[in-house]
Parts: C-alpha cells; sequence; structure tokens
C-alpha cells in the first residue's frame, strides 16, 4: 500500500461500552458501518479517542476483529502503539493477524525517550510488521513530539507511510510536509480545527474525532481541500468549526462520546478514569448539535 490508501477522512472511532463496562461490539459495528455508509476513507479503531488505554490487549484485538468484520471496503488502520516498544510489537502484529490494513504508532509515552530511541522503537515495529504505518505526534498525551528530522528520516522507510499531527503547532506540520514532500508520506491532521490549514500546507487529510458524528460533511470537506477547492472547503470548516471547538471542551473522548449519546449513536458510558462532561458543558454542546441541524 501506499500513502494514497490513507489520504481522506478516516474518524478515530469511539469504543461503545454496556453499562457495565464490557465492549458493546454490536453498537460498534452499527456505527462502523454508518460512517462508511456516509464516505469516509478509513476507519481508526482503538486509538486515543477508542480508550485503548483502558483495554486488555485481547480486548484491543477483538475491536480491531470487529471493525475489519464491519466494513465493506475501506481500510481499517488499527491503533497498536506503546511506550514499550516489545508491547507495541506484540500489538502490531496481533493487529495484522486481525486484519488490519494498517497501523497507528504514538510515539512513547511517559518515558519520553530521546530521539534515537523514539526513531529506533518506530524502525523496530516497521521492520518487524509488513503493514504500512503512520507515527502519531501528539505531545499533550505522550510528553515529546517527535523531532522533525526523526520525521524525516522515518519517512524513508518503505512500511513508514504517513504522520498523524496533533501537536498543535502548524509551523513543525508544515515543515514535516516540506521535509518529506519527496517520499511516499502523507501527512493528517489529528485535530478537527486545523483540518483545513493542515491540508492548505499539503497534508492529505485528517485521522477525525467529529468524523464520528459527522462524517459526511467532514469527508466532504476534506475531499474539497483535496481537489483545490478552497472556498467550499472553508464554508465547511467554518460550519462545523463550533462542533470542533466544543469536542474538546473537556478530555477527548468525553464530549464526542456524550455527543454520540444526544443523537442516539450509542451509549455514553465510559471506563474509569474518565468521567461524565459537566452539565454545563453538555448544554453547550446540546446547542451547537441543534444549530448543525442534528437531531437530539
Amino acid at each position: 500500500m501506499t500513502h494514497d490508501t490513507f489520504t481522506g477522512a478516516m474518524p478515530a472511532l469511539t469504543t461503545p461500552f454496556h453499562e457495565d463496562g464490557s465492549i458493546d461490539f454490536e453498537t460498534f459495528k452499527q456505527n462502523v458501518r454508518r460512517v462508511e455508509r456516509e464516505g469516509v476513507h478509513g476507519v481508526v479503531p482503538v486509538g486515543t479517542t477508542g480508550e485503548s488505554a483502558t483495554m486488555t490487549h485481547d480486548e484491543h484485538v477483538a475491536v480491531i476483529e470487529a471493525a475489519v468484520e464491519a466494513v465493506d471496503s475501506v481500510p481499517v488502520v488499527a491503533g497498536s502503539g506503546s511506550n514499550n516498544t516489545e508491547e507495541a510489537l506484540d500489538l502490531s502484529r496481533r493487529a495484522a493477524e486481525a486484519g488490519a490494513d494498517g497501523l497507528l504508532l504514538i510515539s512513547p509515552y511517559y518515558n519520553t525517550p530521546e530521539p534515537a530511541g523514539m526513531e529506533e522503537h518506530f524502525r523496530t515495529v516497521a521492520d518487524e510488521v509488513d503493514l504500512p504505518q503512520i507515527v502519531y505526534n501528539v505531545p499533550g498525551r505522550t510528553g515529546r513530539n517527535i523531532a522533525v528530522e526523526t520525521a524525516e528520516s522515518l519517512a524513508s522507510h518503505e512500511n513508514i507511510v504517513g504522520y498523524k499531527a496533533a501537536s498543535g503547532d502548524l509551523g513543525r506540520v508544515g515543515e514535516v510536509i516540506e521535509r518529506t514532500r519527496g517520499e511516499n508520506f502523507a501527512v493528517l491532521s489529528g485535530d478537527d480545527a486545523l483540518t483545513l490549514p493542515v491540508m492548505s500546507l499539503g497534508g492529505k487529510g485528517a485521522i477525525s474525532v467529529a468524523a464520528n458524528l459527522v462524517p459526511e460533511r467532514t469527508s466532504r470537506l476534506v475531499e474539497h481541500a483535496l481537489a483545490d477547492e478552497y472556498a467550499a472547503a472553508r464554508e465547511l470548516q467554518f460550519e462545523l468549526g463550533p462542533l470542533f471547538r466544543t469536542l474538546f471542551v473537556e478530555t477527548n473522548p468525553i464530549p464526542i462520546k456524550e455527543a454520540q449519546a444526544m443523537c442516539d449513536q450509542q451509549p455514553v458510558t465510559m471506563r474509569p478514569p474518565l468521567s461524565r462532561l459537566r452539565e454545563e458543558s453538555r448544554e453547550e454542546l446540546r446547542a451547537v448539535l441543534t444549530d448543525l441541524g442534528l437531531d437530539v
């Protein structure tokens, strides 16, 4: 596969849970089928938005298998990262066996390795697991950025075909795009509010939280940007802007799961230590969804 496989809008899927905390696989598969029906270009299970940090490895793999079973034709890019290289390697191998089309690998968190250690971490997985892989820069979760030089070096690896940008630093994102534009390498926005700015610099799409809720509109925004139809893309960015902001008013995925529950897409249940959205934030979110014409 090439980076073109991962072009477009891909929801970072939420994971529905029953009241007892067990995974609601039937609702999960319904959501996967719904977002594909509404035009997304891929799905990303068991990432941060999917609460993978609260799952056992067996649950993690079972969710990937459920996504693979539910999709018709779009790729499944499975979260398989860890701060432990051996654990990331094991999860990545199991994701491949489960039928994933690609992998999303967060940079090692808590350990905060130096650039040499971080690069070796990603290369170890890419050398051992023959699937296209996206490295994921989200310093707000990990405590450390992936150095631009590290991203540039990793882009030369045949299995490392993408970079999910969630640092909030457009200068850094632009430099990664500039330095890797000659490689088979796609930079994807990991922040809905920055999707259009990232794509204007040469980004190829987004791994999106909002696409769980409004997959058709998110996909159209990205498709317009890919076609250099920036006036149309801007209108959608402005239309969806209040939603993009409100979905991060509290820790992700708290607001998106609350929004999906308001729209009868799934239960609001989250695993501890995540909590319900505060009442004042809930009212703000409901107003935004109503303004978007969603049935709440």
